[in-house]
């Protein structure tokens, strides 16, 4: 998987309540201890749920001919337009419904967790998240469909961690300057959980189409 493709997959993994948490964490007390026990929980959920995926997606290439990706009738491309026409469907709720639509409850929680609890987070923000769930099965299939190692998923899984740990990188480049930015994104994201849910649809809409 090269560059093009792994940078989406990655920043959408932690579109939403995924890069939420991170920036209420850095906005917590303890932040930094807080933070990494995030991190750790990401990174160890992202690396267990692409090995889960690709183990996955070998039973399923072993069972069923998805056929020739330039082929528009075979299975596979069936299942891709099914994806799209789901995606566009949520994107369209989420439209319809942007007035009342709030963030998890849960999210409200985080500013007393402990670094125990933020890996708690961190695992459950990718390995229950059916969004996260799609990105690593793509990432699964794709491993699976050119014959790849484990090892060439890597790449992703660090480039998710690293998206997931920029609130904190930000925090401590800038101190104070972030310290105050940073409950100001937090307020904003929350307020319009709505269109960040419409930009990962979209987003997928846009990895499965090209």
């Amino acid at each position: 998987m090269d560059g093009l493709q792994i940078l989406p997959l990655a920043i959408t993994m932690m579109v939403g309540p995924q890069i939420m948490s991170a920036i209420i964490f850095v906005t917590a007390p303890r932040a930094v201890r807080v933070s990494l026990g995030f991190l750790a929980g990401v990174a160890i959920a992202t690396t267990a749920g692409v090995a889960i995926m690709l183990g996955i997606a070998t039973l399923l290439g072993s069972a069923v001919d998805f056929g020739n990706s330039s082929d528009k009738g075979s299975a596979g491309k069936v299942v891709q337009y099914l994806l799209v026409g789901l995606l566009a469907a949520a994107a369209l709720k989420n439209w319809l419904g942007r007035e009342t639509i709030e963030p998890p409850n849960w999210l409200g929680t985080l500013m007393s967790a402990d670094p125990k609890r933020a890996f708690t987070i961190g695992l459950m923000v990718i390995l229950l998240m059916p969004s996260d769930l799609v990105v690593m099965l793509t990432v699964g299939v794709n491993l699976e469909h050119s014959g790849a190692a484990f090892a060439e998923a890597l790449p992703f899984i660090a480039l998710t961690v690293l998206v997931a740990a920029l609130p904190l990188l930000i925090w401590l480049l800038f101190g104070q300057r972030a310290e105050a930015a940073m409950p100001r994104v937090r307020d904003w994201m929350n307020t319009h959980s709505w269109l960040v849910n419409i930009i990962v649809c979209v987003i997928f809409i846009v990895i499965i189409l090209f």
